[in-house]
């Protein structure tokens, strides 16, 4: 029977026993393949006798670090389901992924555990609580409370019946109807999305060491290569944060081959590159995705002596769906390239019937790397997924020689800093104040960001907040990423004759564009 990719690690025991699968940045501490199968075996057991069992959840609230993989490894060897929680987001947001998804279990970073006891507050089916040291901690004392639960389970491998159909992560994305969706990823979409990430130029291998600095609760960073370089047996690298200077020294320091960044990253670590001295020849290669890289960075980047390709995914599809080759990066800039080797897509119009070449229509995707469903969404999945067919909600085009290109959102998202913002759930806080009559929310271009929230206002009569005031409130209520960085104040929104906001008219007004992305 396949047991999933929490059976990864036994493989690699048994192939490259003694090969380092991880490197915590901070302490410079490694973790072999035989070290990491025996520690995921304990953490299995351990979580075993606590009551976990199949398809329970067990909600993550922590940094990156060599335990957070631990954690994801050792709940897939019980066939229970990971939730990775984003530790931006502000307590109510976070009970709310805790409650929708029912998990009975949270792991917290020590310096989370005020946002964790906070959330809590809200919370009844949490009913295992684990700190995980951060990892000036680690270095310092050790693991603590984690560590003994580590250490206090049985080193052989705990045998449940695990199916590569069974689902072993649920990734929040946020919903156009302003609730978070859960988004219900299997062992195989994680196996096939693996092999997908051979399509990024030469690939990955065993012999590859990558660094992993972008948030792991986000599927970028744990899809586009740390799970990838755990399925080829390769090494990876941890950062808690990430510091451009600071993770250009870690390059220099682990020779690391191939990495991925969100493009603000990308931006800070070319400006960064020439400020001192380091031995940076063995990056080659180097992945961004989230957003479009502008051009310069590109240029930088190469510079520098790395390709550089630009992938494109969504948290749905585990997430690699497509990505520009390096030869192709300049050439194609707009474009998202061509679809993986597992992915297959299609563009439709309305009605479901695929429209030509170079027209505007639906993006469509298949293939066995895409999810399942949402959690305990019934209505959303069939929206979704109908005809055996996932329908992106995104609008695109294919040219002739098969590049994919893609010209707006229909659900009118905002990427920043690699973040998913959509407009709906922010307006739903904002219509929270008693003084906002109607608001709209919008994407307008940033150097840094790539995109950054704008919220524009109608305020009721006798109104007494402003601007600063109304950004202010907002950000006491929800993550400071989704939060608006500029409010504007109008007399009315403008709308069609129907009612409906024009938003695309708002673009015009605040970036001179009707375009959500530019480069």
């Amino acid at each position: 029977m396949d047991r999933g990719f929490g059976d990864w690690p036994t493989r690699h025991a048994l192939r490259n026993a003694d090969h380092t699968a991880y490197v915590d940045a901070v302490s410079g501490a490694t973790t072999t393949w035989r070290a990491l199968e025996e520690r995921t075996n304990r953490l299995a057991d351990a979580l075993s006798r606590k009551g976990v069992r199949r398809g329970d959840r067990v909600a993550t609230l922590t940094l990156n670090s060599p335990q957070m993989m631990e954690i994801f490894f050792a709940v897939a060897k019980l066939g229970a389901i990971t939730v990775p929680v984003n530790f931006r987001l502000s307590a109510r947001e976070v009970a709310y992924v805790l409650n929708d998804s029912g998990a009975i279990a949270l792991f917290a970073s020590t310096s989370l555990c005020d946002l964790a006891d906070a959330a809590l507050e809200e919370v009844a089916s949490v009913r295992i609580r684990v700190a995980v040291p951060t990892a000036a901690e680690r270095a310092e004392s050790g693991e603590g409370d984690y560590g003994d639960l580590v250490a206090g389970g049985d080193p052989e491998r705990v045998e449940r019946p695990v199916d590569d159909t069974d689902v072993c992560v649920i990734m929040y994305t946020s919903g156009t109807t302003g609730r978070p969706k859960g988004a219900m990823l299997t062992h195989r979409n994680f196996q096939y999305n693996a092999m997908n990430g051979f399509g990024f130029g030469d690939g990955y291998n065993r012999n590859d060491i990558t660094i992993s600095s972008a948030p792991l609760f986000h599927i970028g960073a744990l899809g586009v290569h740390t799970l990838p370089f755990a399925y080829v047996g390769g090494s990876v690298v941890i950062t808690e944060a990430f510091d451009p200077s600071s993770w250009l020294d870690l390059v220099a320091k682990y020779r690391v081959t191939k990495a991925f960044l969100v493009p603000a990253m990308w931006a800070a670590v070319a400006q960064a590159i020439p400020a001192a001295e380091r031995d940076l020849s063995s990056l080659t290669f180097a992945i961004t995705g989230g957003a479009p890289c502008p051009i310069p960075v590109i240029r930088a980047l190469h510079a520098a002596g790395m390709e550089f390709t630009e992938g494109f995914g969504m948290t749905e599809t585990s997430p690699s769906v497509a990505c520009l080759q390096p030869e192709d990066v300049l050439e194609h800039a707009g474009s998202i390239g061509r679809p993986l080797m597992h992915v297959d897509y299609r563009i439709v119009e309305e009605s479901g019937r695929e429209v030509p070449v170079n027209t505007v229509g639906e993006l469509c995707l298949r293939g066995p790397s895409i999810f399942v469903g949402y959690w305990d969404r019934v209505d959303a999945t069939n929206e979704a997924l109908r005809d055996g067919w996932f329908h992106t909600g995104d609008m695109a085009k294919v040219d002739a020689d098969g590049y994919i290109t893609l010209v707006d959102r229909k659900k009118d998202m905002v990427i920043t800093g690699g973040e998913n913002v959509y407009p709906i759930e922010v307006e739903l806080v904002m219509y929270e104040h008693p003084d906002v009559q109607e608001v709209a929310v919008i994407g307008v271009p940033d150097d840094k960001w790539g995109e950054s929230v704008t919220a524009v206002v109608a305020l009721r009569d006798g109104a007494t907040t402003d601007a600063q005031a109304l950004r202010e409130w907002t950000l006491e209520r929800i993550a400071h990423f989704k939060a608006p960085r500029e409010v504007h104040l109008v007399d009315a929104l403008p709308r069609n004759a129907t009612g409906k906001i024009l938003k695309r008219d708002l673009r015009v007004t605040y970036t001179g564009s009707s375009s959500q992305v530019t480069r």
